[in-house]
């Protein structure tokens, strides 16, 4: 399927970019998500008259995320659970469990912005985890797994 993109998406284009995509992904994700819209005659036109509004909404985004990347600079977020006298742990620490704790101290993070390329914390320590909040934009956290206290 032929679509329009209407905002930058990692490992497919820019902005304006025309694009084929597997239909399943169109109309799954990126349509629904109002990242893209179909190639049309029309929608093209109609995506040429209001390029510049959407160029600014994107670089407001990417403000917005650099911001916010700033705050996020060298945080450290205090997560505990439950584990063995080996610091294994019982269950493990996941991409949710870390949006959820920066969101309890303030910050508005989707469980999605949250990268770990290692899988799940499974193990009492220091983790490093990413939090990308842009595709451009990917800020370094600590995350502290402390052993819960029964």
């Amino acid at each position: 399927m032929q679509i329009i993109l209407l905002e930058k998406i990692a490992n497919l284009g820019n902005l304006g970019d025309v694009v084929k995509v597997k239909d399943g992904y169109a109309r799954n994700f990126l349509i629904p998500g109002k990242h893209a819209r179909r190639a049309t005659e029309a929608a093209i036109k109609e995506f040429e008259a209001r390029r510049a509004e959407l160029e600014k909404a994107a670089a407001d985004k990417l403000a917005a995320a650099q911001a916010l990347q700033e705050q996020l600079a060298g945080k450290v977020v205090r997560i505990s659970q439950k584990a063995g006298v080996d610091g294994r742990l019982f269950g493990s620490v996941t991409n949710a469990d870390i949006a959820e704790a920066l969101t309890k101290i303030g910050f508005a993070i989707a469980k999605a912005q949250v990268r770990m390329p290692n899988g799940p914390l499974k193990t009492v320590g220091d983790h490093a985890v990413s939090v990308s909040p842009h595709t451009d934009v990917v800020a370094e956290i600590a995350v502290q797994v402390i052993a819960q206290a029964d």
